[in-house]
């Protein structure tokens, strides 16, 4: 009888345990629907404050253009607060090309807002991931 008493309260743990787990971790979409052509791929990275504008983001994808669209998913996201900025790499060299001035040659784009006029700030792009899988439309 303890020892059915012991198994039971073990299962009952482990289904609370792994109950815990699965609600801790998101999914978040994106979809860019005008990206100027198919030449080259889309790059996104979701950011936190650590990460923002400063390289590689908590994870980063990478997509084909099929008739100027894409889609990425972000997969097992804990909760918090982040951003995500996203480029059209037009020539697959893995960075944001620049006029001598500075200014961007390559569309980008950031969720939470349009596109900023100057360097993106998180607290544009910035949202939070609390209890649930988030969609965004993020625009060049």
């Amino acid at each position: 009888m303890r020892t059915l008493g012991l198994l039971l309260g073990l299962f009952l743990m482990s289904v609370v345990v792994t109950a815990q787990a699965k609600e801790t971790a998101y999914n978040i979409t994106i979809t860019i629907d005008n990206v100027a052509n198919d030449n080259g791929s889309v790059l996104a990275g979701l950011h936190n404050v650590e990460t923002f504008m400063k390289g590689k983001g908590v994870q980063n994808l990478q997509s084909t253009i099929k008739d100027g669209k894409i889609t990425l998913v972000f997969k097992d996201v804990k909760p918090g607060e982040y951003a995500i900025l996203a480029m059209h790499d037009k020539n697959n060299n893995k960075q944001m090309d620049r006029e001598a001035n500075g200014m961007p040659t390559e569309d980008y784009g950031i969720s939470g807002s349009s596109t900023p006029y100057g360097p993106p700030s998180f607290n544009d792009a910035k949202f939070t991931v609390t209890d649930k899988d988030l969609e965004f439309a993020i625009r060049f």
